[in-house]
């Protein structure tokens, strides 16, 4: 014997559909579970819920195997014996299965009612302990609680914002539950001050109010070229944008469009990589008359660094070279690196003999003998020659009792006035050696000998062959007179990008400087891209060990910085007539 089973559905437009399944077998389980032989899809049926087994004589029994009983003929119990000459309709949740003879077999007809009746029939409506019993009905409910929802979140807020007295700086009742979150630490101190930035009601945050504190900051470049660096955007953007500007919204481009607030107690997140890429991707596209090259990946595509240095020193104006040029500097310094930096010789011999007066270790001087950083250690301070020089190269040419007179560096005309009214004829200064070669065409060819202090009188100093020789290069000044190249540092070299020398405090000078190799004061000792992306690399990288976004080296509201320190220009009156 086997149990035919049928199974009764309803299309959408009522139409009937029954299919007919033969299992072999004298049981056959119900639940919800998919391997049953009667799978029946309601939550209100456990996976296992009940056995129907075929005894002979057309006796069944069925028995529930979880802890949910059914219904037999709507009365409810956990087991029953069924005669299938007689039938009956056993109940699971919504479903029920009529039992019936079929010639030899057992019939099982399930269908699903289109009430949602309990375990035991709708015996719990029944006795009114549903809740459907005793609430109104579901469309009463829903407009209520709509109703009670405008009231308490929209009326109430607008009739206090309408009615409240400002001057008494009342606040605006409900106004806290409009919030989608906390403020950012930057603007934590405005807590509880919606109207600060709010200035309107129903109106988006307005540039001009983010503007009345963040005063120093402007446009990251003129408002027409940068509409112009995202191209054409799609219909769909624009027809957003536009619905956007009837309620009042800025942009695109405006503040809020990029600084999301109310996103949490923390630093507002930094714009990802992507967000500058979407113009400077595309500028030779988008701005064909743009300069600057196009930066997607600081790994993959970024142009060559490119500083503003000085290649006139008598002009004095920063020029931006790109480094895959190979430009050369001309500060008006002759300065060799390689000589100072020797671990041996007479330079560190000098170091390690004033040493202890000077701050020098025994191995010959050190790049932080003569650089040394800002406060912040972001920078270095520039260098200053009685600070960082004197120590070694002494201007000192006279001794009157115990006070040495010596030269002003930085003003030619007090220089030429203390060596025309000198008296050289006694050698005050006995003679003393510095380090290096003392010849024509050697990076120190002045005696510093009492005899060679006799020629300062004559103007040997500002030449070539004189003290001040050693570092300037000589030059005639505009009344004709001799004096010397003026001198121009560039304290920045890249102004529209950050570096932090304190943030690479682990690195030696000399790993991105190759100072002590360079034998010329035109050598421009900047590292270039490639020497950075050794660590650093574009921001979703896994290979570098600084996954680096634009963010990192630049500021989209960064404020115009000068990269020429032109201090010893303005120290020296002469150098300023030439311009």
């Amino acid at each position: 014997m086997a149990f035919k089973l049928r199974t009764v559905e309803f299309t959408a437009t009522g139409r009937e559909i029954v299919r007919d399944y033969e299992h072999a077998g004298s049981s056959v389980s119900v639940g919800r579970a998919a391997e049953n032989g009667i799978h029946l899809p309601d939550l209100a049926i456990e996976p296992q819920h009940a056995t129907i087994t075929e005894h002979g004589g057309g006796r069944l029994s069925v028995e529930a195997t979880g802890t949910l009983g059914f219904s037999l003929d709507g009365v409810e119990t956990s087991q029953a014996t069924i005669d299938r000459s007689g039938g009956g309709e056993l109940g699971f949740g919504t479903y029920r299965i009529t039992i019936s003879a079929d010639a030899d077999d057992v019939l099982l007809t399930v269908r699903q009612v289109e009430d949602s009746a309990t375990k035991s029939g709708d015996l719990e409506q029944k006795l009114g302990f549903s809740l459907a019993g005793v609430l109104p009905s579901k469309r009463v409910m829903s407009w209520a609680l709509a109703a009670f929802i405008l009231l308490s979140f929209l009326a109430v807020p607008i009739v206090s914002h309408v009615t409240r007295d400002v001057e008494a700086k009342q606040q605006v009742i409900g106004d806290s539950s409009w919030s989608s979150g906390d403020l950012s630490l930057a603007h934590h101190g405005l807590k509880d001050q919606c109207e600060t930035c709010h200035v309107r009601a129903f109106e988006s945050v307005r540039d001009e109010t983010c503007k009345s504190c963040h005063t120093d900051l402007h446009d990251h470049a003129d408002l027409t070229r940068l509409d112009a660096a995202h191209g054409s955007r799609p219909l769909g953007t624009k027809l957003l944008r536009s619905v956007a500007h009837a309620f009042g919204k800025e942009g695109p481009g405006a503040c809020a469009d990029c600084h999301t607030e109310h996103e949490g107690n923390r630093f507002m997140e930094p714009a990802p990589q992507a967000f500058c890429a979407d113009c400077h991707g595309m500028l030779k596209e988008n701005l064909p008359d743009t300069s600057l090259g196009e930066a997607v990946d600081f790994g993959s595509q970024h142009p060559q660094f490119a500083p503003a240095i000085i290649t006139d020193s008598t002009i004095g104006k920063p020029v931006r070279v790109s480094l895959d040029r190979r430009p050369r500097e001309d500060s008006g310094l002759t300065f060799p690196h390689k000589l100072h930096l020797r671990t041996k010789g007479g330079v560190a011999r000098m170091a390690a003999n004033i040493g202890s007066e000077a701050g020098y270790g025994a191995g010959g001087l050190q790049c932080k003998d003569c650089h040394r950083p800002t406060e912040d250690g972001i920078r270095f301070q520039k260098i200053d020659m009685e600070r960082d020089c004197e120590a070694c190269h002494s201007l000192t040419y006279d001794q009157v009792g115990g006070i040495f007179r010596k030269l002003r560096h930085g003003d030619v005309d007090q220089v030429i006035a203390d060596l025309s009214a000198g008296d050289f004829r006694r050698q005050s200064i006995s003679a003393r050696r510095r380090p290096g070669d003392y010849a024509q065409g050697r990076p120190y060819h002045f005696n510093f000998s009492g005899a060679a202090w006799k020629g300062l009188k004559v103007g040997i100093a500002l030449s070539k062959d004189g003290i001040c020789g050693e570092c300037h290069r000589p030059a005639s000044r505009a009344d004709g007179k001799i004096g010397v190249q003026p001198v121009t540092l560039v304290s920045r070299y890249m102004d529209h990008g950050w570096f932090d020398h304190a943030a690479h405090k682990q690195e030696d000078c000399t790993s991105c400087h190759a100072a002590p190799t360079s034998t010329s004061a035109k050598d421009l000792l900047l590292p270039g891209i490639k020497d950075c992306r050794q660590c650093h690399l574009g921001e979703d990288t896994v290979k570098a060990k600084v996954p680096s976004s634009c963010i990192m080296c630049h500021g989209y509201h960064m404020t115009g910085q000068g990269a020429v320190d032109t201090t010893d220009r303005k120290r020296n009156s002469r150098a300023k007539e030439q311009g």
